[in-house]
C-alpha cells in the first residue's frame, strides 16, 4: 500500500505555476531586452525634444551667442527677447494671437457642428446614394489640400473675401474635413440603436434624437475633433499667408515669419521668444485634453 502511494506521488505531474507568476518570470528572464527598449525610447524622446529645448535656450541667449554656442548650456541669460519680441512688429504680438484665437474659435465651432451633423446623417439616416456619397467622402481624405487651393482662392476672390477671416473659417463650417466625419461616424455606429428606437416611440424625430441623445454621448469624439482642429488651425501658415495680406489681420504663424528678413538682419532671439509664447496655448490644450483625445480615438474603431 505504501509502495503504491509513493509510486503515485512520483508519477504525478508537478503542479503548474499560476499564470501571473509565470508571466512575471518570463518578463524577468529578459532584463537586457527591457533595458535596451527603454534606452531606445529615451534616446528617441531626447532627439525629438531637443529642437524645442534648443529654442527655449536660444530665447534666453544673447543674439551673438545663439548660433556661436549651439548647445543647451546657458553661459549668459538675456530676458530682453520677450519684451522686445512682443513689441517688435507694427502691433503688439497679442494682436496676432487674438487674430489666431478668432480663427481657431470659428474653425473649431464650425467643424464640430457641421461634421457632427454630417456624421449623424451617414450613421443613422437612410437616403439614396448614401453608400456612394460616403465612399466619395472617404476618397477626399487622400486629396491634397494644395490641389483645391487655386480654385478656392479664385472663389473667395470673386466673393470679395480675401484679406478676411472667412477663407480660413468658412470651409470648416461646411463639413469639408472628411477625417473628422469618418471619426464621428465610427463613434455613432458604436452607440446602441435601441436608444434611437426608444426615442422614436416617444415621438422624437431626427433633430431631437441627434441633439438630446446622440450629441451628449459623443463627448470623446467631439473633444478629439476639437483638439485636432485647434492644433491644426493654430499652426496653419500657408493658407493664412495667401489670404491675409494686411498686417492687422495676420495670425501667429505669419507674424513669426516677419521676424526673419531675407535682405537684412533677422531678429532670431525675438522670434524664438515669441515662438515659445505661441506654443503655450497648444501645450495647455493638449495637456488638459489628452485624456479625451485617448478616449475618443480608442472608442471610434480606429485601433
Amino acid at each position: 500500500m505504501t509502495d503504491t502511494i509513493q509510486r503515485d506521488v512520483e508519477t504525478a505531474p508537478a503542479p503548474q505555476e499560476p499564470a501571473p507568476v509565470a508571466a512575471r518570470r518570463r518578463r524577468s528572464s529578459h532584463p537586457v531586452r527591457s533595458v535596451l527598449k527603454h534606452l531606445v525610447l529615451i534616446v528617441t524622446g531626447a532627439v525629438m525634444i531637443y529642437p524645442l529645448l534648443w529654442m527655449v535656450v536660444s530665447s534666453l541667449r544673447p543674439d551673438d551667442l545663439i548660433f556661436s554656442q549651439p548647445g543647451l548650456w546657458l553661459s549668459d541669460v538675456d530676458l530682453s527677447h520677450y519684451p522686445d519680441g512682443w513689441n517688435a512688429l507694427s502691433h503688439p504680438f497679442g494682436r496676432y494671437m487674438l487674430n489666431s484665437a478668432v480663427v481657431v474659435l470659428g474653425s473649431v465651432l464650425g467643424t464640430l457642428v457641421s461634421c457632427s451633423m454630417a456624421a449623424y446623417a451617414f450613421a443613422r439616416m437612410r437616403f439614396s446614394a448614401k453608400t456612394l456619397l460616403f465612399a466619395i467622402m472617404l476618397i477626399t481624405i487622400m486629396l491634397p489640400g494644395h490641389v483645391t487651393l487655386v480654385p478656392q482662392y479664385v472663389l473667395f476672390s470673386q466673393l470679395g473675401m480675401v484679406n478676411t477671416f472667412w477663407p480660413l473659417v468658412g470651409p470648416n463650417m461646411l463639413a469639408t474635413d472628411s477625417f473628422f466625419i469618418f471619426l464621428m461616424v465610427q463613434f455613432i455606429r458604436g452607440l446602441p440603436k435601441e436608444l434611437d428606437e426608444a426615442a422614436r416611440i416617444d415621438g422624437a424625430g431626427h433633430a431631437r434624437i441627434f441633439l438630446r441623445i446622440i450629441l451628449p454621448l459623443m463627448t470623446p469624439a467631439l473633444a478629439t475633433t476639437a483638439i485636432f482642429t485647434f492644433i491644426g488651425t493654430w499652426n496653419q501658415f500657408f493658407s493664412a499667408l495667401i489670404y491675409l495680406t494686411d498686417t492687422d489681420m495676420m495670425t501667429v504663424p505669419v507674424a513669426l515669419r516677419l521676424f526673419v528678413d531675407s535682405q537684412g538682419e533677422s531678429n532670431w532671439g525675438a522670434m524664438f521668444a515669441m515662438s515659445i509664447v505661441s506654443l503655450l496655448p497648444v501645450f495647455f490644450v493638449f495637456l488638459f485634453g489628452q485624456r479625451f483625445l485617448v478616449r475618443g480615438i480608442a472608442t471610434t474603431g480606429i485601433k
